[in-house]
């Protein structure tokens, strides 16, 4: 189905943020746990614990430091092995992250027929594999890939913030939607909250799971 289809069906759009929105967790901690194995994980956020302070300090950018601890993690692993883990961690381990009432949210639009889209700025390759199941649309942050293997760049640029806002203009024509929804729960998510008819912050926070 096309988006041009879509449109001619609903007068609505529901634009959901995901981590700490649709899950109760940061799936980008979760998955690199998944991944790397508790310990490793711990070990190697100790001793990036400079770049993270450098980053609430504001003397790193978001951009910056996601790039230096995707990096650390990530650098030459192996795309197909990874996209292989990733479906793993989504059949295994999103289902315990999911916030229940954000669920009922999602499922509630999509039986009115209402188009959902995940918009996250984690990486699509552990949210697609869920999104693609439910028939959601997915916006997230790309991962950069060389001879097959992650780079531990960004490809572009980090899905937060006002690149929301750019991808979702870039994607949907709003003016044809009479309402548009969206939920997020932290100031990055603002601006895409800015575009919205009904726009809810922190809607499930106190029903997390």
């Amino acid at each position: 189905m096309t988006t041009a289809d879509i449109k001619m069906q609903t007068s609505e759009i529901a634009f959901f943020d995901f981590d700490g929105t649709v899950t109760s967790k940061d799936t980008l901690a979760e998955i690199l746990k998944f991944i790397k194995g508790k310990f490793s994980y711990y070990f190697g956020i100790a001793f990036l614990s400079p770049v993270i302070v450098a980053y609430k300090l504001k003397i790193l950018s978001n951009h910056k430091a996601k790039e230096i601890l995707l990096t650390y993690f990530l650098k030459n692993l192996d795309i197909n092995k990874f996209n292989s883990q990733c479906a793993d961690f989504a059949e295994k381990k999103l289902p315990k992250l999911f916030n229940k009432r954000a669920l009922l949210e999602i499922r509630k639009h999509l039986q009115h027929k209402t188009p959902v889209i995940i918009i996250s700025a984690s990486a699509e390759n552990w949210i697609l594999p869920w999104c693609s199941k439910y028939n959601i649309d997915c916006i997230a942050t790309k991962l950069e890939v060389k001879n097959g293997k992650l780079t531990g760049k960004i490809d572009g640029r980090n899905c937060s913030g006002k690149e929301k806002v750019r991808h979702i203009k870039s994607r949907y024509e709003l003016s044809t939607y009479q309402k548009i929804y969206a939920y997020g729960d932290s100031p990055d998510d603002l601006p895409m909250l800015s575009l919205a008819t009904d726009k809810s912050y922190k809607p499930f926070r106190k029903f997390s799971y």
